[in-house]
């Protein structure tokens, strides 16, 4: 089985501002927009370079989303920038009716999401942000596993025509995935090859799964793990060609249960090829305060938990 090492870690948001300034270079119809969060984002190096393409909305979220959408008719392309809770909930009514239903350009860009938002406590971190965006017609759904995918995931979109809900985190976690990557939207990306087990992941959880996949080698469990970096539109073609083979499925998210990737795989399973599926994400509940590691300990999303699922859904074969 390939192994996969890190040698260091970075917030996945940072990745976001290096592929934002790297696209403020080579592409001037690119603009950015901020609500206020201008050092959380990572915006910094765009405004430097780009003072005339960046707009400071202030604490407007909603305002914010109506002048991108109104950008793209101009033929600008508006990257948005705050937290997955202000980005998703806060502005629900407003990407839905000016952005999704009128088809604008507008690349809708989250920082701090699920509960890696840590102490700022459960009024921050949002859980259902990918079931909201992923149900919007025509929203491209993508959640990215470290800085190098971030950053190429934020070029990517640049060149991809229609709506875009970007998701990335707070914390520091290991880069493992190649500076030098292509990301390309909806295309699944095959990490290790296996025979007793499916593991799709996505976000955060990637570096989990890859972790459990050693576990389970120990075990002599044969683990295939698949990075989901964008659950909207789904890689139905690499899901159902590993289940295929491997028989069962696990599904590991930073994010509800109820609405996520878990939810978009059950609905591929049902529809094609029932094998059993065991899900590891947040179990219908909101979060709480504490360190991002307490609490991928207490809701059980990390290794041990997706160890513990692929034992149990390789007993259901």
């Amino acid at each position: 089985m390939k192994k996969y090492t890190f040698t260091e870690q970075k917030d996945t948001r940072s990745g976001f501002g290096a592929g934002l300034a790297e696209l403020g270079r080579k592409n001037p119809n690119v603009v950015a927009l901020c609500a206020d969060l201008i050092g959380s984002l990572k915006m910094e190096k765009f405004i430097e370079e780009n003072p005339e393409r960046f707009f400071q909305i202030g604490i407007a979220e909603a305002n914010m989303i109506g002048i991108a959408a109104g950008l793209t008719i101009g033929g600008k392309i508006p990257f948005t920038g705050t937290f997955a809770n202000f980005s998703t909930g806060r502005v629900y009514d407003q990407i839905r009716q000016s952005v999704a239903y009128s088809d604008k350009n507008v690349k809708i860009c989250a920082s701090h999401a699920g509960l890696t938002l840590g102490e700022d406590g459960a009024t921050h971190q949002i859980l259902e942000d990918i079931g909201l965006m992923k149900m919007l017609p025509g929203m491209t759904v993508i959640n990215t596993c470290d800085y190098n995918q971030t950053k190429a995931a934020t070029i990517a979109i640049a060149d991809h025509e229609g709506p875009v809900y970007l998701r990335f985190g707070r914390p520091v976690v290991p880069v493992f995935m190649p500076e030098d990557q292509e990301f390309i939207v909806g295309k699944a990306i095959h990490l290790t090859e296996g025979t007793d087990v499916t593991i799709v992941a996505t976000g955060h959880l990637v570096w989990e799964a890859l972790q459990a996949s050693e576990q389970l080698e120990a075990m002599g469990i044969s683990a295939e793990v698949i990075n989901i970096h964008t659950i909207k539109p789904l890689d139905d073609e690499a899901i159902l060609k590993s289940v295929a083979k491997t028989g069962c499925i696990v599904t590991a998210e930073e994010h509800n249960i109820i609405g996520g990737l878990g939810e978009s795989v059950s609905r591929l399973l049902v529809q094609n090829n029932l094998v059993p599926q065991e899900f590891v994400a947040v179990n219908d509940s909101f979060g709480e305060s504490g360190t991002p590691a307490q609490l991928m300990e207490k809701y059980n999303l990390n290794d041990k938990a997706i160890v513990a699922a692929t034992k149990k859904v390789i007993a259901r074969k």
